[in-house]
């Protein structure tokens, strides 16, 4: 009920995003991708199921012709014009209320991961992977209202007391600013989030603290 009333109140927004998009970069409108949905252990291997999201389309149409899947860094090159906007504002997000509405996501919950990502991220980041077990993912979250767009904090976040802890904790100079980094940053808030689910006065707390902070964020364009 609630991503079909997102979809009604947005519907506006979506002809002036279409031709903004059009506009600054001819191609596709949409992006799909396949993310993981969440995952399950078959004969002691993990297992992810799989699905198909949406997204405005924020980059080059040729984006990943010659590197492949690699998560969108922080003043990415690829990214268009109006991309910067719609992923500063959290706009691109959109569309994935169809996702909700058919069962794929849910409006609260981890963000979905690409698989080939997923796999490599939780070779690097300890228990990375039991922020979607029996979650479905979501189009916001605990993460998403506390850190940036790829998932840094910001300076002078409280979570960036534990900076020695979070970023390159094993100091070697060649992960200086990988990945992985902004990964265990979002894992803490994620797994926090999944914790709330254990009570359902918690739950109902972090769940309605979500849902009225992401429209502040996305006016604000707190996103990176």
């Amino acid at each position: 009920m609630l991503s079909l009333a997102g979809l009604l109140l947005t519907l506006a927004l979506f002809p002036i995003l279409v031709l903004a998009i059009y506009l600054d970069s001819p191609g596709p409108i949409f992006f799909r991708q396949r993310r993981a949905g969440g995952f399950k252990y078959v004969d002691g291997r993990c297992e992810f199921t799989t699905f198909e999201m949406l997204k405005f389309r924020t980059m080059r149409p040729d984006a990943e012709k010659f590197t492949g899947a690699v998560l969108a860094a922080e003043d990415d090159p690829r990214i268009t014009r109006v991309g910067k906007i719609l992923r500063k504002m959290r706009l691109d997000e959109l569309p994935q209320l169809w996702n909700v509405l058919v069962g794929d996501m849910t409006l609260v919950g981890p963000r979905p991961e690409r698989p080939e990502l997923f796999r490599n991220l939780a070779l690097a980041v300890p228990f990375f992977e039991e922020r979607l077990r029996d979650v479905k993912p979501g189009i916001t979250g605990l993460a998403q209202i506390n850190l940036g767009y790829t998932g840094k904090a910001p300076a002078g976040s409280p979570v960036m007391l534990h900076r020695n802890a979070l970023l390159n904790p094993y100091r070697i100079p060649e992960a200086e600013g990988a990945d992985a980094d902004d990964a265990r940053t979002k894992l803490l808030y994620d797994v926090a989030y999944v914790a709330s689910l254990e009570h359902f006065w918690t739950y109902l707390c972090v769940e309605l603290l979500i849902i009225v902070r992401t429209p502040w964020v996305m006016l604000r364009g707190l996103g990176r």
